[in-house]
């Protein structure tokens, strides 16, 4: 699986997080849901924290999900 990019987050004056994937948005994050995510982004690989917090992301079920009826 490629490692995630493309992912960057703008900083707003009101404690809000905007997050945009290849300059489409991807999310807003405000208040406590901000600061977790401003937080995690100090510890970990950035581009992956900022796939992970907006979903997209491999979760690991896409073979399974292809197999299904529904899907066939």
């Amino acid at each position: 699986m490629p490692r995630p990019s493309g992912f960057l987050y703008e900083q707003h004056g009101d404690a809000s997080v905007t997050l945009t994937h290849h300059g489409r948005h991807a999310g807003t994050l405000r208040g406590a849901r901000a600061a977790k995510f401003l937080a995690e982004m100090e510890s970990g690989d950035a581009q992956l924290v900022m796939a992970r917090w907006t979903g997209a992301y491999k979760h690991g079920n896409e073979r399974t999900a292809r197999n299904h009826p529904r899907n066939r």
